[in-house]
């Protein structure tokens, strides 16, 4: 059984499974600010060091970012590469990248 069946947002990132670490591919949404300019982006996978996401404009890699996560808050990195529209994050601390699942909210 898919270990994601449970969630209707999974998306399968072939580019994903052809490098190493655990990688939880998905979608969902983050605010992200490079260079005093804050964009939402797509996220595409995140894992305990980082993420990928879709972001139009180019930057430059090394950059510092901060990303803003459901579930996770505010969490610093740098721009690890840049290519085709998407864009690689690595996070200055491991997060769970689990907890962006996670409900948001009261539960009823």
């Amino acid at each position: 059984m898919d270990q994601h069946a449970h969630d209707p947002t999974p998306v399968a990132d072939d580019d994903a499974s052809q490098r190493s670490g655990s990688r939880d591919s998905l979608l969902l949404t983050a605010l992200i600010e490079i260079d005093g300019t804050r964009t939402q982006v797509r996220v595409r996978n995140l894992s305990p060091g980082g993420m990928m996401a879709e972001l139009p404009q180019p930057v430059a890699i090394g950059s510092e970012v901060k990303a803003e996560v459901r579930g996770l808050g505010l969490v610093p990195g740098r721009v690890a590469w840049c290519t085709d529209g998407r864009i690689g994050i690595a996070f200055d601390r491991e997060i769970d990248p689990l907890a962006a699942r996670k409900p948001v909210g009261p539960r009823r």
